[in-house]
């Protein structure tokens, strides 16, 4: 696959946010159902006059009911359909967009570039409270109740046994062709002054359902049920564990993408395409 644009299109940044509540999630599906991609292919055709519809590729597909402060994307747009709308477009389509999707900024992109594949890393935030009056109702769309105390400090040296390179099968729903191994590069959580717990994950990548895992994991540790070696030892395991548990989704924010310079991003294209294994794997 190449990273080039093709002749007479322009490749257009976008950074977005949206709440997820009302949303299957990301990436369009079958059958009608709304999702995030859906909704801004749509407007993009409508405020562009265009006759069909230009393909969003995303940096991280959200699942249902996710949220994102800091997502990317791009698309290719005809070079005429650039240079007629751009000036405009940006508030054209917050004219048109539903109001639980905006898009903040749109440019047209450094050569190489692509939303996915150029990402160094990105950074989840998974916020919970353990307020036995439960969750403030105006945040009950972003903030998981967990009805037993927890430890946070429990919690954190349970992380550390997590971050690095490793082969995350145990806490990914497993999908064919796809490798699990992901370099963990932060797992920490903080307790704020309104007594919610905001656990920030960051990685190159994530396999599905992994930050939402990794949450179940440590909130078993956190409130007492196992011990601080416990998740470490199911990540060695390398199964599913049917005591992980994978913690509803409002509770998760996408909240940064992260890049390299622009002479880097062909290389990071590259090394993002190529199957991954562990030192010493085998290749079969």
């Amino acid at each position: 696959m190449s990273d080039e644009v093709e002749a007479g299109f322009v490749r257009v940044r976008l950074d977005l946010s949206y709440d997820g509540s009302e949303f299957s999630g990301w990436a369009k599906q079958a059958g009608g159902r709304r999702t995030v991609q859906g909704e801004i292919e749509d407007a993009l055709r409508t405020v562009t006059r265009s006759g069909e519809t230009y393909e969003l590729t995303v940096a991280g597909r959200t699942d249902a009911g996710v949220h994102a402060r800091g997502q990317v994307a791009h698309v290719d747009l005809p070079r005429e359909v650039w240079a007629e709308h751009h000036v405009k477009l940006l508030k054209r389509l917050a004219g048109r967009l539903p109001r639980d999707v905006r898009i903040w900024a749109l440019r047209e992109a450094p050569s190489g570039f692509n939303a996915r594949f150029s990402a160094v890393w990105r950074r989840y935030a998974y916020r919970v409270t353990d307020n036995p009056g439960g969750v403030d109702p105006l945040l009950r769309g972003h903030v998981l109740w967990h009805d037993w105390p927890l430890d946070v400090d429990a919690m954190n040296e349970a992380a550390r046994g997590l971050l690095g390179e490793h082969d995350f099968a145990a806490y990914c729903k497993k999908r064919e062709g796809a490798t699990t191994i992901r370099t963990l590069q932060e797992l920490s959580l903080v307790r704020g002054d309104d007594g919610i717990i905001t656990a920030t994950v960051r990685a190159d990548a994530f396999c599905h359902n992994m930050v939402r895992s990794l949450i179940g994991a440590l909130l078993f540790v956190g409130d007492g049920h196992r011990t601080p070696d416990w998740p470490a030892e199911v990540l060695a395991a390398g199964v599913r564990d049917s005591a992980v548990h994978v913690v509803r989704p409002h509770g998760l924010t996408l909240e940064e993408v992260g890049y390299p310079a622009d002479d880097l991003l062909a290389a990071r294209n590259k090394e993002a395409r190529n199957r991954r294994t562990l030192p010493g794997a085998g290749c079969c």
